[in-house]
Order: C-alpha cells, then structure tokens, then sequence
C-alpha cells in the first residue's frame, strides 16, 4: 500500500484527493494537509468584498467530506519538507511519510516587495477569505465617506482577472448604490496595456476592456511599477515601452486593493533543486519533480515563464481549466507509477477563464495560452456572469460530495460551446 500526501486543499488540492481515491481505489492511502481547517472558494471573494457574499456560503470544514471518502485530513501548517527522507515535519514536531508528494499549496503572497502594501498595512486583497472580508470592513468605511479607489495589480503579478473582476463589480456595486458620481476610480497595472492579462492579449481584449473602462469611467496606468504605499497615497512610476521612465504618479486614495506578486510557498521554496528563484515548483511534461520523481505539483505554485518580456514584470497566470489538466496528470501518473508503468500523461497549458463584471462578464479562450494559438478568443455579455455564479455554485457542490468529474470539460466548455479544446 503506498501513501499519497496532498499538500494544500485549495482548488488543486481538493480535486486531487478526490480523483485519486476513485482512480486508486481503496487500496492506497491518501491524506491531505492543509495548514487551515477550511476550504475557500477564491474566484468568490470579489463578490464577499462587496458584501455580495456571505463567508459561510464560499467556505466549508474540510475533513467531514474528505473522511466521507476514506481520505485523511491533517489541518496543520508544514514547517519542511525533507525531500531525501520522503517525509513533511508538521507545526507540532511529527513527521508524516509519504511514498508521493503531491504540492498544491498556491502561492505565497508577496506583499512585502512593494512597502506599505497588504492587508496588515495600506491596501486591502481579495486572495484568501480572511483578506476579502476585510476587504468589505474597509469599503464599507468608503461608503460612509466617499472618495478616489485604486485598483490594480502590483510588479511581478501574475493574475490580472480578479483585479479587473473588483474593478468593475465595485462600478457596478457604486452605481447601484447611487454613489459612483462620488468615487473616482483608477485602474494601475504592471501590464504593457490594458487586456495583456499576463497572456500577451487574448483577441480583443485590449480594446474591449478598454471601451468598458471608458464607457464606465475608469482612468488607468499601464506599465505601472508601484514602488511604495503609504497611508491614502501610492507612489506609481509609470515606464513607457522601452523601460524609460514616463511620468512619477502620486495616487490619493480613500480605499486600494492591489494583487500581489506571488512566491513560492516558504516550505516548499526552501527544498534545495526544487524550485525556480521565486520558490515555484519545477516540473518535466508529466508534472513532476525534476529532481525528486515521487514529487508531483500543480496549479498556481509551479513554474511557467512569462509570455513574453515586459518593462515592469508581468508573470503567467494559472488558469482553472490548466489546473484540473495538471491534476488529472498526476493522477494517471501516479496510477501508471505504482503499476511499474512509464509516465504518459500531461497537463494542458490551454486557458479559459470566466471573469465577472458586476451585471455582465467577459470570458477568453487562449489555445495554447502561449502565442501564437490556435484559439484567440473574447467575448463579453451578461451570460457570462450567470455563467460564473453556475460555475460557483457546482464546484461548492463537487467539493462537498466528492465527486472527480471535470468541471471544465462538462460545465464551462459547454457553457462556451466548445467540444473538444484541441478540435475547437
């Protein structure tokens, strides 16, 4: 019988548990640690930051429904992995032996390369839970007194859609409440223009997202690097094309929320040949280690290089459909492993994303998400945000009864009207 260790109980890591105990059957053992008790729905938090949602109805306790599967769940935070002896040190001094390691922990949020950034200091964040619903406390201290919002992501950013997302599901949720006349919005961002995404641009998404922009009264600055925060003031010097500095900003705001760079996870990040520099995990074809083969990684903490090179840092995001590949490829991989078999399936670095606008949404497939692609597609409407609530309300469901089947593959690639990803 062989152990399998899932670290993180994020959207990879769920997945993960739940593919493996029905691939593998009852034969192996599979436990999850987590360094929280709970799982969080993160693409939910926008709307939690608006006061949209209610934290009980994007969390829930982990371990009832992963015992429901015979899946064991240790909810403490790992203090090293000791990749030689194939084993985590847990926060309470033990030590919990793996046959397989399989790294799902997201990223470590990197606040402290801008100063005066994060939730602890001058600016809110929508990537945990616990960010978000402060996040709520401090806009609905804008509400009170109205007055400017930044919005945006910092250098280094790989993920743009939840900082457009906010944008414009704080538009929407001002105007609602007869009080955008009051609040000026700016939108700064790493990106070379508006609608990079990280990607390099997905069809129309440069002149799309900026006709929503003007059309709703939002200023930008693009090429942004945010070099400082302090209390109501950023600090922004804007690069033009060529990395030269353009113009020095100094942004009054009354409420910010800015995504972070992101790192590796410490644990992870200090396992010596694992990782890249910024602590993500390097991985061959089949997702695992290049070092430590009985080591497997997926969705935001492995590394992919950038699509092209930008005069502020922009890295690649992760997409969901790109991490339910992933761990569908460990989990063969891991079947075909312990049936003394070669390794043969791998991920897909294809991208769909569902990005809500308040009372519409914009959605983009990039095939492959690297340029040049066979698919370059973007298109807004409101089917698009009823699509995304769908999309929140069946992965809630498939997280708590456990089920394995692709959410991509069954929900959104229908929803898209799309058959197959390498036939679209």
């Amino acid at each position: 019988m062989a152990h399998i260790v899932i670290l993180g109980a994020g959207i990879g890591g769920m997945p993960t548990a739940y593919e493996l105990r029905e691939k593998l059957g009852p034969s192996h053992r599979i436990t999850v640690v987590n360094a929280i008790d709970y799982f969080q729905f993160v693409p939910s938090n926008p709307w939690l930051a608006v006061g949209w949602r209610e934290r009980d109805t994007i969390t829930f306790g982990i371990r009832p429904y992963l015992e429901k599967k015979k899946i064991d769940f240790v909810a403490q935070r790992v203090q090293k992995i000791d990749a030689q002896g194939n084993a985590l040190e847990l926060a309470d001094g033990t030590r919990l032996a793996y046959d397989y390691l399989v790294i799902t922990t997201g990223p470590k949020l990197s606040f402290e390369e801008v100063p005066g950034s994060g939730p602890e200091f001058n600016t809110q964040s929508i990537c945990t839970v616990n960010h978000a619903e402060k996040t709520w406390g401090n806009y609905q201290e804008l509400l009170e007194e109205p007055g400017p919002v930044v919005i945006g992501a910092m250098p280094g950013a790989s993920c743009f859609g939840p900082a457009y997302e906010f944008t414009f599901i704080v538009n929407t949720d001002l105007k609602r409440r007869k009080k955008r006349n009051k609040v000026p919005i700016t939108f700064v961002t790493s990106e070379p223009y508006i609608g990079h995404m990280g990607l390099g641009g997905v069809g129309d998404s440069k002149s799309m997202l900026e006709s929503e922009f003007r059309n709703n009264d939002v200023k930008w600055i693009t090429n942004a690097k945010v070099t400082r925060v302090e209390p109501g003031k950023m600090f922004v010097t804007e690069l033009d094309d060529h990395g030269a500095v353009r113009k020095e900003h100094e942004l009054p705001f009354k409420f910010s929320m800015m995504l972070p760079a992101f790192k590796g996870v410490d644990a992870v990040a200090a396992v010596e040949g694992l990782c890249n520099p910024r602590g993500f995990v390097l991985i061959d074809e089949y997702q695992r280690s290049k070092k430590y083969k009985n080591i497997f990684a997926a969705g935001v903490c492995v590394a992919i290089p950038p699509v092209e090179v930008t005069p502020v840092p922009t890295g690649a995001p992760k997409t969901g459909y790109m991490i339910e590949t992933m761990v569908t490829a460990i989990v063969h991989n891991i079947d075909a492993d312990l049936a003394g078999k070669p390794a043969v399936s791998k991920g897909t670095w294809n991208a769909i994303c569902l990005a809500d606008m308040g009372n519409t949404g914009a959605a983009f497939v990039a095939l492959p998400q690297i340029p040049p692609r066979n698919v370059n597609w973007f298109k807004k409407g409101k089917w698009v945000h009823l699509a995304k609530i769908a999309y929140e309300k069946y992965f809630m469901y498939k997280m708590k009864n456990g089920t394995s089947e692709p959410i991509y593959e069954k929900y959104i690639m229908k929803t898209l009207g799309i058959k197959r990803l390498d036939h679209h």
